[in-house]
């Protein structure tokens, strides 16, 4: 094992980075639910009885709550984003606390959103 593994701090900048690109992935797979809703109520009333007491299980709500999740991360990182494609916050203390804010933005919209649905 090389030794810079072992002393190396792992930036948050660099966990936010990777996070946006599984968020990514998650939010195309959560298309794949969408469309899939979308057959299922064309299909008629027992096969979305089914595919709705299918999400209101627990599983389904996980399901659901970390689409949610990715949503309102990637919502945040992308208006992070769009501010560094304007030439803003490229200091290392500007970055960690606009990624800092991300997190907190993401935790604060996911919770707000499930109290109120």
């Amino acid at each position: 094992m090389s030794p810079h593994l072992s002393i190396y701090r792992w930036p948050l900048t660099m966990t936010l980075s990777i996070l946006h690109r599984v968020t990514g992935v998650l939010l195309s797979l959560g298309m794949l639910l969408l469309a899939g809703w979308l057959v299922v109520t064309a299909d008629g009333p027992a096969a979305y009885q089914s595919l709705t007491n299918g999400l209101q299980s627990v599983f389904g709500r996980i399901l659901l709550a970390a689409w949610s999740f990715a949503f309102f991360y990637h919502f945040a990182n992308g208006i992070r984003h769009l501010a560094w494609d304007l030439g803003y916050g490229f200091e290392k203390s500007q970055a960690n606390a606009s990624g800092w804010a991300v997190v907190v933005a993401t935790l604060v919209l996911t919770v707000l959103y499930w109290l109120i649905l």
